[in-house]
């Protein structure tokens, strides 16, 4: 097969924030500036990286980014009344819980315990049942990403078979009920494969599309899929080497194999992880916009 489109998150992104621009401004003018609230709970070195990812943008972008940093030990009482002030704070129209918490903390209720109106990842049960229905507020970040990066590339999955190989509350579920919606980013017949699903691979080698994101490096490989097939790698893993940093990132697609199968691809890094912030930053201004309207 000839060479596989690559499907470019930053390129993406990129006209996101320009989309966003005239947005903002005219926020601005009515005296709002989007603002975030990030909750940090302890010292979990990837969800650093990742938080100061977001904050950097939302400061390149001239928005409210600010982190609330507190120890794994902080009482569930606690947290749920940081989370009543932020709810309450005219400063900031989305909340962030950076995931995951401490064992000793209810996931659960600390997501319940923000306001369904600024819950930019869109997690809150609220938001996931309009999203079930058909009706979202808030779409979770990764998911709309990819339905994005998908439209940029003017790649349609209508009548399309997508496999999503992962189940977790924040890509694998919502993107499978997304993928299905009667609307123009979906009418597709999805397929949710998981770690309890007999022959994955049985599955993922009669797809249109694929979406790798399960957390385990190059788990699909090009024996794995059909020729054409349209890839979206979720995944982000570190692999020891002999490099300077001592190791390289991989997703959950092995690149190499795979691209000799595909139609269209996204790499990792750069792929689905630029995108991820930017619809974070969208969800955002979209609060913005409805909470000061």
């Amino acid at each position: 097969m000839s060479q596989p489109l690559i499907l470019s998150g930053k390129e993406v992104a990129r006209t996101v924030y320009q989309d966003l621009q005239p947005r903002i401004a005219r926020l601005k003018a009515k005296g709002v500036t989007p603002g975030l609230a990030v909750i940090l709970v302890g010292d979990d070195p990837a969800s650093r990286v990742y938080v100061r990812s977001k904050s950097r943008r939302f400061e390149n972008l001239d928005l409210i980014s600010e982190t609330f940093t507190y120890p794994a030990d902080i009482s569930q009482a606690q947290l749920l009344d940081q989370i009543g002030h932020l709810n309450h704070d005219p400063r900031f129209h989305g909340i962030l819980v950076q995931m995951p918490l401490p064992s000793s903390l209810d996931e659960a209720a600390v997501i319940e315990a923000i306001s369904p109106e600024k819950d930019v990842d869109g997690f809150h049960p609220y938001n996931v049942g309009r999203l079930t229905s058909g009706q979202p507020t808030f779409i979770p970040c990764t998911p709309k990403g990819i339905l994005r990066i998908l439209s940029h590339y003017h790649l349609r999955l209508d009548g399309k078979h997508v496999v999503v190989v992962g189940r977790s509350n924040i890509v694998g579920r919502p993107l499978s009920i997304l993928a299905s919606l009667k609307n123009p980013s979906g009418n597709a017949t999805t397929t949710l494969c998981h770690s309890r699903t007999r022959d994955i691979f049985a599955h993922t080698s009669q797809a249109d599309v694929v979406v790798a994101a399960l957390g385990q490096a190059e788990f699909i490989r090009g024996e794995h899929v059909r020729d054409g097939v349209i890839l979206i790698d979720v995944g982000i893993n570190r692999l020891a080497d002999s490099s300077e940093k001592g190791y390289h990132l991989t997703g959950d697609v092995h690149f190499p194999s795979a691209a000799e199968k595909a139609a269209a691809i996204t790499p990792v890094p750069g792929g689905v992880g630029p995108m991820t912030i930017a619809m974070l930053v969208e969800n955002t201004v979209e609060a913005a916009e409805k909470l000061t309207a």
